[in-house]
This record gives C-alpha cells, sequence and structure tokens, in this order.
C-alpha cells in the first residue's frame, strides 16, 4: 500500500471523530462535558473500556512480549476482568449513592483536602507521562511507515494529532468520549482480525494450524510455574500494572 492511501485512512479517521464530536456536543452543558448527564448507554461504555484498556503500544509492544515471554500477558487480561467486576460492583455502587464525580471527591470527603490535592496530582502526573509515552510511540509508527515517504516532518504530525485529540475532546467532553471509544475499540478488534488473517493466510495456515504452531513453539504458554526463571517474579509487575490501572480509572 502506498503512504498516500494509509494516510487517507487517518484522515478519514480523525475527521470522523470531529463529526462524532460536533453530534454529541449539541446542546451540550456541564454536566453532559463531565459526567455525560449520567445517562451514557452502558453497552458503549463497557464496549468502549475494552479500547481504552488497548492502545497503538498493545499491539506494537505485546506481539515482542508473547514472542520473547509466551502468553504470560494474558494475566494482565484476567486482571483487568476481575477490576471490571470490583468497578461495577464496589465503586460505581459507591460514587452513585454518594453523587460524586471521581475517586477524588470521595478522597476529599474521606480524608480531606489534602489526600484530595495529593491523589489528583499523583494522577495528572501518571496520566500525562504514561499518555505522552503511548502517543509518542504510536505517533512515532505513524512517521516512520507513511509520513516520513510524505516528507513531513515529526513535529507537524505530533502538533496536529494534539491538535485534533484536543478538539475533539474539548468539544464534547465525556459523551464524546464514550462514542470515541466506542468507534476506536471496534477500529482496532477489527484491525487485529484483519492481520490476524491476513498474516494465516500468507503463512498458508488454518486456524487449527496456527494454533498448533503455535503450541509447538510455547508461545500460548500463559501461567509461568518455574520459579527459577527470570520472567516468574515479572509477574508481579504485571498485577501491580492493573491495580494502579484500576486506582488511576477510578
Amino acid at each position: 500500500m502506498s503512504a498516500t492511501f494509509l494516510f487517507s485512512f487517518v484522515i478519514v479517521y480523525f475527521l470522523l471523530l470531529l463529526g462524532v464530536a460536533w453530534y454529541t456536543s449539541r446542546n451540550s452543558n456541564n454536566d453532559s462535558f463531565f459526567i455525560g448527564n449520567r445517562n451514557s448507554n452502558w453497552m458503549l461504555v463497557s464496549f468502549g473500556m475494552i479500547g481504552t484498556s488497548l492502545s497503538g503500544v498493545t499491539f506494537v509492544s505485546v506481539p515482542g512480549t508473547v514472542g520473547a515471554n509466551g502468553f504470560g500477558y494474558f494475566q494482565v487480561v484476567m486482571g483487568y476482568f476481575i477490576g471490571y467486576f470490583v468497578v461495577a460492583y464496589v465503586l460505581l455502587p459507591l460514587y452513585y449513592r454518594l453523587n460524586l464525580t471521581s475517586i477524588y471527591n470521595y478522597l476529599q470527603q474521606r480524608f480531606g483536602y489534602t489526600a484530595y490535592k495529593t491523589g489528583a496530582l499523583f494522577f495528572i502526573i501518571s496520566r500525562v507521562l504514561g499518555a505522552t509515552a503511548r502517543l509518542y510511540l504510536v505517533i512515532n509508527v505513524l512517521q516512520l511507515f507513511i509520513l516520513n515517504n510524505m516528507h513531513i516532518p515529526f513535529w507537524l504530525t505530533a502538533f496536529v494529532i494534539l491538535l485534533m485529540i484536543l478538539l475533539y475532546t474539548f468539544e464534547g467532553g465525556v459523551k464524546t468520549i464514550v462514542f470515541t471509544d466506542t468507534l476506536q475499540t471496534t477500529f482496532m478488534l477489527t484491525g487485529l482480525v484483519v492481520c490476524v488473517i491476513y498474516i494465516m493466510n500468507n503463512l498458508n495456515l488454518s486456524f487449527t494450524g496456527t494454533v498448533h504452531s503455535l503450541t509447538e513453539k510455547g508461545y500460548t504458554k500463559i501461567i509461568n510455574t518455574d520459579v527459577k526463571s527470570a520472567g516468574f517474579f515479572s509477574k508481579a509487575n504485571y498485577w501491580r500494572h492493573v491495580y494502579y490501572y484500576w486506582y488511576d480509572r477510578a
């Protein structure tokens, strides 16, 4: 595929995001921006949450992790699944009962203003650092595979993407994010299926043949029971990541 053809997909996607932002921001107010008027469709929110637990980094780094250490990363996914139930049955009922918008309001009510500010500060720092690293990697991939061939400088790519993100988020707030997360999840999962089918076809493998080849090479191994291996204790880092992920989400 040519760089121009691939770039057209990026342009269409961002135009679609701006269209969604415009549509969802009509007659919006503060409640729409910050809490989506408390009437977001639960199916869209649930489906969109799958996309928020993924990112461009997932598609770039996880295949390498699986190639090196097997499918141990799936333990993170299991942690997410458990975390969803904790959020749904512990945190959300608490938020609705106390009429809260975030965990930081709860910290203020329970522990005081200092806890509220401290928690919010750590969240902002972690989100800025994490989002910056993920965005840099994704923009870099976009630059290397598409935009370098079109002689577009990196700084311009980063500036335009940040501007587009700011525009569609500022325009519609949480209500917009619910729909854009749904779009993101749809495109990510569709892209994943297309990639898997494309790779299988090029390797002349059926689904069963693919699973058999992966099993033979040890890529399907999820649980590492060898306490002497270097990767055994690193699983603790996965669960620690899950804990902080859900703390930040709350």
